[in-house]
This record gives structure tokens, sequence and C-alpha cells, in this order.
């Protein structure tokens, strides 16, 4: 049978990643300590994986892990940035491949970029983790070699550009997802349940970092498995695959409703006093405003290329920590004042500040592509380390500082708490009004271009029809945007019920379906006790923000 075009993009020649992996599976060199991945596979099975296509990349959704890195990934300058010829393209191609040195053509050549010498010089780009498991085969490639008419098959133009990510662009990835508009919300989350509630976002921290490394275990269980949702296929097959690619971009979806609301409160803030009649309707400002963001920011989710709005995102590290300077310059140097008092421990709504600060450490969905695509992969657990211990700080710092300086009167974003009149405090609130500009389109680009594959069948109609997906997304996080507009129920809710699924719940529950027999009494127990806590707070959290939005809806 012939294959469709996005079917054939997935089949790229695997000559020169075997002629590099056997060097490794024959001299047993430890460059990374895990030579065990590389020595225990039978025969068979190698055979098996070579006369077939990755079977984990089949399956909808195949545009994940291309469009989940250009969401994620901070760029680092190239040669094709600045304008030299670009790489050709085809349709789907899976950027999962940014781990594997696969010779990519140049319209004029007919040769790879690199030298077979030149790709000796780099070792083999996935290995096995060092602890609590016994040895692990290798991920030999499994994808399907196929004709030169096929790697040049047509692409969609948001293809980012393979590349290896170092140790330092690996952590700045890993914050980029972390450091997110959680930060606003971690005094609000004090205020809800109490000085005794800072225990609960460091107690995520803590269990968030370890399922994280779970992921790693779960990635390198099997050959062929990059991203979330094959780890969901690994352990529950495709209903499993479906299921937690469905659960992950509802959460990016969710995303682009709070950046909605995120504009609106702080434009409204500004300008308090906008209104617009339109006919018989009477628009203020906060439903003005969030109507102009929305047209805002629909050009850019009809964009194909996104990589101009991936460099300018990779400033939302710097936009996290520019604002939380600013909110400590009012607080230290300004000196508007501090109260020392404060509730120690709500317990009626401690429920609510549990799903804000679960919220914080919603970026699972990126760590195995972080992984993947990592230069060495033995670092993962150190760029973990050191992405949660930043973001812990700061979220710990804001929390505190954010709290005393504003008390009970702590809106569900600090912003808002601040003096207008103050310079700190307009840096801060125009730099959260700018920064969601260029992360919405980002976001909603995975859900996007997973209903694209789903509904799109006739590619001569694809584009008009990919203009009104994107247009109907954004129309629609719109309108749930102002019938739900309170940002910090919102955040909770989002934080209870999908990123405790996606970051407590789901990595325990996939480690102990695909390496079960693998794993002793004391790893499953944790996992068993993570999954526990992860259904209380998740089943306490959503009743009670769901609660809270219908008593302010009523």
């Amino acid at each position: 049978m012939k294959k469709s075009v996005s079917e054939q993009s997935l089949y790229i020649e695997s000559d020169e990643e075997d002629h590099e992996e056997k060097p490794y599976d024959a001299g047993g060199d430890e460059q990374d300590g895990n030579d065990s991945d590389f020595s225990n596979y039978s025969n068979d099975n190698k055979n098996s994986h070579q006369s077939k296509p990755n079977s984990y990349n089949t399956s909808w959704p195949q545009s994940y892990r291309q469009s989940i890195d250009l969401y994620s990934s901070v760029p680092s300058p190239s040669l094709n940035f600045l304008g030299t010829p670009s790489l050709p393209k085809s349709s789907y191609l899976s950027s999962s491949l940014t781990r594997r040195r696969t010779p990519e053509i140049l319209p004029s050549l007919g040769k790879p970029l690199l030298s077979e010498v030149e790709d000796e010089k780099f070792p083999p780009q996935r290995r096995s983790s060092h602890s609590l498991l016994p040895p692990i085969p290798s991920k030999k490639s499994g994808i399907k070699k196929g004709s030169l008419d096929e790697k040049e098959a047509k692409v969609s133009d948001e293809l980012p550009i393979s590349r290896q990510s170092s140790y330092g662009q690996a952590v700045l990835n890993g914050m980029n997802v972390l450091c997110g508009v959680g930060v606003f919300s971690t005094p609000y989350a004090v205020k809800e349940g109490g000085w005794l509630g800072i225990s609960v976002l460091l107690t995520f921290a803590v269990l968030s970092y370890y399922t994280g490394i779970l992921l790693r275990y779960c990635l390198d269980s099997q050959p062929g498995i990059e991203t979330y949702p094959d780890i969901g296929q690994a352990a529950f097959g495709k209903v499993g695959r479906i299921a937690i690619s469905i659960i992950l971009y509802v959460e990016l979806y969710a995303c682009c409703i709070e950046f909605i609301i995120l504009e609106s409160d702080n434009l409204s803030s500004l300008f308090p006093n906008v209104h617009l009649s339109i006919g018989g309707f009477e628009l203020n400002s906060h439903h003005f405003f969030a109507l102009m963001t929305a047209l805002a920011i629909l050009p850019t989710v009809w964009l194909r290329d996104l990589s101009i709005l991936s460099y300018i995102s990779a400033g939302g590290v710097i936009a996290s920590v520019l604002v939380v300077a600013c909110l400590f310059w009012v607080g230290l140097v300004d000196k508007i004042g501090f109260q020392t008092n404060g509730t120690m421990l709500n317990l009626s709504t401690l429920p609510v500040s549990i799903g804000l600060y679960g919220y914080c450490y919603s970026g699972h969905a990126v760590f195995p592509n972080i992984y993947t695509s990592m230069e060495k992969p033995n670092q993962y657990p150190a760029v973990l380390l050191t992405s949660f211990g930043i973001s812990t700080l700061l979220y710990t710092g804001v929390a505190i500082l954010g709290y005393m300086m504003f008390g009970e009167s702590t809106e569900s974003q600090f912003t808002l708490n601040m003096p207008q009149d103050l310079v700190a405090s307009k840096i801060a609130v125009w730099t959260t009004v700018v920064n969601p500009f260029t992360k919405y389109a980002l976001t909603m680009s995975p859900v996007a271009m997973s209903l694209e594959e789903l509904i799109l069948s006739n590619h001569k109609k694809s584009r008009i029809y990919s203009i009104l997906i994107r247009t109907a997304l954004v129309m629609s996080t719109l309108l749930v945007a102002l019938s739900i507009p309170f940002f910090g129920l919102v955040m909770a809710f989002i934080g209870s019920l999908l990123t405790m699924l996606v970051t407590l719940i789901l990595p325990c529950a996939c480690y102990l379906s695909i390496l079960r027999g693998k794993i002793n009494l004391f790893q499953g127990s944790v996992c068993i006790l993570i999954i526990v806590l992860g259904v209380i707070a998740s089943g306490f959290g959503t009743y009670s923000a769901v609660s809270k939005i219908i008593e302010n809806l009523s």
C-alpha cells in the first residue's frame, strides 16, 4: 500500500547512526557510565527494530514532538537564523530526531552537512539511568530507510532546526517552562493557605523532581520512546497515548485562557475607565482589553513559521526575573511597608492554594523532549535539579515577600497590588502585558497542529482550514476567559485537575506499568504513595476551585 506524505516523512536513513552505535556496543566504552544499554539487546530485537518503522511515531499525535520543541526550546544562534539557505522541508518531520545525527541535505548538495569523521566525534545520544534499575536495552534506531524522495517531502514551516542542547541550554529550557505565570499567584496562594501552606510548594518541588526522573527511566526502557505520549503508549497502549495527549493539550489550551485573563486584568488596571459601546452592548475595560488581546494575538497564531517568536519568548525567563526584581524593589527600596501578621494555616481555602502551587511545576510535558535533545543525557538529573532549585527559590521568595507586602488584600496577581505611581510598578505591569503576546501562539500551536493532523485530509485546502481552526481556538479561549474571568481560581483548577495528573499521577503510573518486575518494593511503594497524594490533592483542589468559581459567577 502506498504510504501517505506525513507517514513517509517519518522514515529516514539510519545507516550512519548504526555505524556510530556499533563501536560502543562492542568496545564497551563507558563515557556516560551506561554501557549496559548497548549490550543487552538480542539480535532478534535489533533486526526487528531495523526492519520496521518506529511504532510510537505512527499514531496521533505525530506532530507532538515538533510542536512542543518549538514551544519550549530556548533557541541558540544558528547560521540558518542569520540567513543561510534553509534546509529542505518534509511533511510532519518530527524534531524528535534532534538527538540523532541524521544528515540534512541542502538544496544544492547531495551529501551530509557533517562528514563521517566529524560524526564520530560525538558520543551516542541516549544512555539509561545509573541507579534504581537493572540494565535496560539500548534504543537502537527503529526508523525505516526511505528514498530521497521521501526525505524531501513537503513539511510545515513550523519545524525547528535539529540541534543538540548543552547543559546550560537545557537548564534554560527547563526554567523557561517552569518560570511562567504561576509566579504571579504565589503570594495569593499564601493568602489562601496560610504561611504553613508554603510547605506544600516545597513538597511539590521535591515530588515533581522525582517524577521528572521517573520519566527518564520510562524513556530509556524501550527503543523509540521519546515523548510523553510515547510513554503513555508504552504503558497503556494507544488508549494511553491518546488519553495523555488530550490531557496535555487541554492543559496548554487552558494556559492560553489564563494569558487572556492576565492581559485583561493588567491592562484594565492601567486604563480602568476605558469602555466601548457597540449597538446595545456595553464593554467595560476588562471585556474590551480581553477582546483587543485576542485580536492582537490572532495574526501570530496564523503564522506558519514561529521561529522568530521562539527567540523572543526565550526572554520569558528574563521577563519573570525582571517582574520579580520590580516586586523586590518596590518592597525593599521604595519601602511601601511590610505586614508581619498573617494566617498560619487556613484549612477552608487550603485546597485552592494546593492547586496554585501545583500549577507552578507544570513542565513535565516538556521534560522528555529536553532529555532526548541533550548532547549529554547523563546530565539530565543535574539539569532538573538546577531548574527546579532556581524556580523554587523564585516562587518561595515572591510568595513570602508578596504576602508580607500586601497581606490579606493580596490579589490573584501581585502586579495588581503594586502602586501604580511607582516606576518599578509600571515596568512590572508592562513586562507582564508584553510577554504573553509571544507565549500565546507558541502555547496554542501544539493544540492547533494536533487538530489539523486529525481534521485535515486534503492538503490542497489545508492552509485555509488551518487558519479557520486556529481562529476558532483563539475565539473559544476568549469566550471562556470572558465567561470565567478569575485568574487565580482558573489557575487553581488547572493546577489541581490537569497538573496533578501530568506531574504526579501519570509519571508514577506509567513507571509502574512499563517497568513492572524490574523495580523493588521500596520504589513501587514510593510511586503508589505519590499517586495517592496526587489523587487526594487533585480531588480536594478541583472541588474547591470549581465551588469558588460557581460561587463567584452566582
